[in-house]
């Protein structure tokens, strides 16, 4: 049977009773939190096994019908480069390439994404660490500050390329403007899209 902490509230309680009863409150706090947590972390009877194919690499989850797939690539297989920003589909930091068709992966759900080739940031270099040719023209042109929006902003240029909407600095402004960047790096950001072009047109 745990001993009752003392009232922390009367006078003369002496130092050693506070951090007594400082440890018995702080110890039960963490149990009703640790329990929770299992109890979260437990599937419904609704959650289903899906078969996603990420980065090349086949991989099957368990997740909730309610599950995003922004959420099962960050919490279930570890790929925290998808960034979750305004969650609401505004902001583009969550932006990932489904089907060669860049999403914002806080609006879809994983399992509208079974069957489908997803491509998040860790996709992007090759097997020998080379960064994919968006990246480094990111790097050299300095379109990024803090850093948040980059991997969404990466993902979105490259779609705006194959898309065919990287003709002139304007159209790249309008098809890019559903990723936002708080540090105002759209000059650098639309050069590094332009660098891209260039090259591979040339």
């Amino acid at each position: 049977m745990s001993e009752t902490p003392p009232d922390l509230t009367r006078p003369g309680v002496s130092r050693r009773g506070f951090l007594q009863g400082s440890s018995a409150v702080a110890g039960s706090l963490g149990m009703a939190v640790g329990a929770a947590e299992a109890q979260q972390a437990e599937p419904s009877a609704d959650a289903r096994t899906i078969a996603l194919t990420v980065n090349g690499t086949r991989r099957h989850v368990t997740v909730e019908p309610r599950t995003t797939l922004v959420e099962a690539l960050r919490d279930t297989l570890g790929l925290t480069g998808t960034k979750i920003g305004c969650n609401q589909g505004q902001c583009g930091a969550c932006t990932v390439l489904m089907g060669g068709t860049r999403v914002n992966s806080c609006l879809t759900l994983a399992v509208m994404a079974e069957g489908t080739e997803i491509v998040t940031v860790e996709g992007l270099a090759d097997p020998t660490g080379d960064l994919h040719p968006m990246q480094a023209a990111f790097a050299e042109n300095d379109a990024f500050q803090c850093g948040y929006c980059t991997p969404g902003q990466i993902l979105s240029a490259i779609a705006c390329i194959e898309e065919g909407h990287a003709n002139d600095a304007v159209e790249i402004r309008e098809y890019m403007s559903g990723n936002l960047c708080r540090c105002g790096a759209y000059p650098n950001i639309v050069a590094a899209i332009e660098q891209v072009r260039d090259s591979e047109q040339g």
